[in-house]
């Protein structure tokens, strides 16, 4: 009798496969290292495994941050990724490209610098850090000119507009400014300029312009904010500037919006900051800052060191930092001129356009964000009674779309919205697919039971608000309240799992 057999698997294929390891079996430390090493093989998929479980960053309709590049700017990237920034006397064409960076942008804004003239600027990682030193040089000058004046600094206060993103709130908090907040209204959801203007004094140094609201994508009137701001200036005697927050609207604007004067094209305007990860099409994270003049920059703010090879001046708030993404935003500028990001520009607006038209045919929804402005679709339910916005956001979820919801800052909180951006890698098939995944949503949420009457709570105050009245007028009130006093709940619900936008 011949019996068959099977050789065992040799050693040396067991060893080398992960799923036939022990490390599969074992969980990923997560408070302690390790007390032995693994193989690189292994650790390289148990963590790529666990990122399976992340969302799909081109599908993050969420952020502004890009998430593609050629793959040629990729190689880019990856053969500088070794290279620390702030070694500029080791690494001088480097730093050459990020002064070229600065200069291009600074003209692209229409500084006042002569043909051949240095822009004063520098990159930084993302426009937090921008705005930071942005902050700090008027606080600055601002504090010079009380010295000088033998009046108080001590109480320097900044004005802006209630929909700011988050990292002005830090900048105040961080480097102890006051921020005074222009409140937001129903139907319109930027900072008005004279309101702004009203909440200057002495103490201000400066007022915060937002070119593109996180919030609706909307441009702030800085024209407007200028020539009022002149008029205060010229009657009090102050010299209040004015910052422009174009993190998002800086690379849209030049190319698409040329005539909207909001730059250096006004007298006030002292500093821009721009985020090169968003419109400037960098994957994350650059910013870039750049000023009017080298008068509007302090000398003191400004560090000269000289232990890395040679002197330095450097203006950061970080200091060792990465190279990539600095030659990445070279190439971009100059692979694609002013012609390609026109055309790319332009695209992106096409594509908001088609989702708008397919959102507002739904029948259900409120466009709330602008035809003018950054190219996103922000949109409220209409009829929030049965369910919300959070849970369309949540349904939409499971097709694999990572569409925000989030309620408005105040005095405008008892509205929420969904928010789309487009950025250059959505497209017109992307825009049509989530219009239809929305349908299905929206579908599928009217045949179940309304889960906001089942909230007992929510029934109490409704029939508080209502009572016995049975008019028509007290009834719309009614429902008024309800949503209100739903949209709030929400808004707590979701303050404990969200994550942040940028």
């Amino acid at each position: 009798m011949v019996l068959t057999t099977t050789n065992p698997a040799p050693k040396q294929f067991v060893e080398s496969s992960t799923f036939a390891s022990r490390y599969v079996r074992q969980p990923l430390p997560r408070f302690q290292m390790p007390e032995n090493s693994m193989p690189k093989e292994a650790a390289y998929q148990v963590i790529t495994d666990e990122l399976m479980l992340d969302g799909n960053p081109r599908l993050n309709l969420a952020s502004f941050v890009t998430t593609w590049m050629e793959p040629e700017c990729d190689k880019l990237m990856m053969a500088s990724i070794n290279k620390n920034y702030v070694d500029m006397d080791e690494y001088p064409v480097t730093t050459e490209l990020q002064n070229r960076c600065v200069n291009m942008i600074a003209n692209l804004f229409n500084a006042p610098i002569g043909s051949g003239e240095a822009a004063v600027g520098v990159g930084t990682v993302g426009s937090s850090e921008a705005i930071m030193l942005a902050g700090l040089a008027f606080k600055r000058k601002w504090q010079q000119k009380m010295k000088s004046q033998g009046k108080p600094y001590d109480k320097p206060n900044i004005v802006t507009g209630a929909n700011v993103q988050v990292c002005w709130e830090k900048f105040a908090r961080y480097f102890e400014v006051e921020l005074k907040e222009v409140k937001l209204k129903e139907g319109y959801y930027v900072m008005d300029p004279v309101k702004a203007v009203e909440m200057v004094d002495e103490n201000t140094i400066c007022v915060a312009a937002i070119l593109g609201s996180t919030l609706t994508g909307e441009f702030e009137n800085v024209k407007l904010l200028n020539e009022l701001l002149t008029k205060k200036n010229k009657e009090t005697g102050w010299d209040t500037p004015i910052h422009v927050d174009a993190a998002s609207g800086g690379f849209i604007a030049p190319f698409v919006y040329p005539k909207i004067e909001w730059d250096f094209r006004l007298p006030l305007v002292k500093s821009i900051n721009v985020s090169g990860h968003k419109y400037g099409l960098v994957y994350a994270g650059i910013g870039w800052v750049v000023w009017r003049s080298k008068e509007d920059l302090p000398d003191d703010l400004v560090f000269h060191i000289n232990y890395l090879g040679s002197d330095q001046p450097t203006f950061t708030l970080n200091f060792s930092k990465g190279s990539s993404q600095i030659i990445a935003q070279y190439y971009q500028l100059i692979r694609l001129g002013f012609e390609g990001y026109k055309s790319i520009m332009e695209n992106c607006i096409g594509n908001a356009r088609i989702l708008k038209e397919g959102i507002e045919k739904t029948g259900r929804f409120e466009v709330v964000s602008k035809d003018v402005g950054v190219p996103l679709v922000a949109f409220a339910l209409k009829d929030s009674t049965k369910y919300t916005v959070f849970q369309i956001s949540d349904a939409l979820r499971k097709f694999g779309w990572i569409v925000p919801a989030y309620t408005m800052p105040a005095d405008a909180e008892h509205i929420a919205v969904l928010r789309v951006v487009v950025r250059e890698d959505f497209s017109c098939s992307l825009a049509e697919r989530l219009i239809s995944h929305i349908q299905e949503v929206l579908k599928e949420l009217d045949s179940l039971p309304s889960q906001i009457v089942k909230d007992s709570h929510v029934v109490t105050v409704a029939k508080e608000v209502v009572g016995e009245n049975k008019d028509a007028e007290a009834a719309k009130m009614g429902d008024r309240k309800i949503q209100e006093k739903v949209t709030k709940q929400w808004r707590h619900f979701v303050k404990t799992k969200k994550t942040g936008v940028c």
